[in-house]
């Protein structure tokens, strides 16, 4: 096994292990009824610097700690969904999760032969974008009661983007745009000491 392989293998694990102690610790955040997931930076950090295919992996171990939580009840809207159907809800997690990451690595790899920061930041933008777009989308399409009940009351329509998407994914993708291009620089200033 040759040297680059094992640093590629051993960056992965070791964002993996960061994407999973980060979303367990990020359950603890809250604003309002949804947790903010701190998880995004590393998953679009190692999409920048292990391509695609490694952001959809990254993405795809933050919605297996995200499902676990489903299921067992540390996340309570979650299980709510999961109780209302299952298999929707698990495959929902790790398809929201595994897109967030493959498409923050496919605009990483597009955009980084022109500028890698504004590839980064668009990446960091995107993550998030896909990760709620995706969420909201399968809620307002398979979950209308859970919804209904979340809402309490409340337009739904106000209640998704003001309850749901509003503040939390305004402070995720702001984290998450302030976050990346930091991380990515340091990679790579550390990347070139070891060159």
């Amino acid at each position: 096994m040759n040297h680059n392989k094992i640093v590629r293998m051993a960056t992965l694990a070791i964002l993996t292990a960061i994407v999973v102690v980060l979303q367990l610790m990020g359950s603890f955040i809250h604003i309002g009824p949804v947790a903010i997931s701190l998880t995004l930076i590393p998953i679009v950090v190692g999409a920048a610097m292990l391509g695609t295919s490694a952001g959809a992996f990254l993405g795809f171990v933050f919605g297996l700690v995200v499902t676990i939580a489903c299921v067992n009840g540390t996340d309570m809207g979650g299980n709510m969904m999961f109780v209302a159907n299952p298999p929707l809800t698990v495959f929902l997690c790790l398809l929201k999760g595994t897109a967030a990451g493959a498409v923050a690595g496919l605009i990483y790899k597009a955009l980084s032969a022109k500028n890698k920061l504004a590839a980064v930041l668009v990446a960091a933008i995107a993550a998030p974008v896909t990760n709620t777009g995706i969420f909201c989308a399968a809620l307002a399409l398979f979950y209308q009661p859970t919804l209904v009940a979340w809402a309490n009351g409340t337009d739904l329509l106000v209640y998704m983007f003001v309850g749901l998407v509003g503040v939390n994914f305004i402070v995720e993708t702001l984290i998450n745009v302030v976050c990346s291009p930091i991380i990515l620089r340091i990679i790579d200033a550390v990347k070139t000491k070891l060159a």
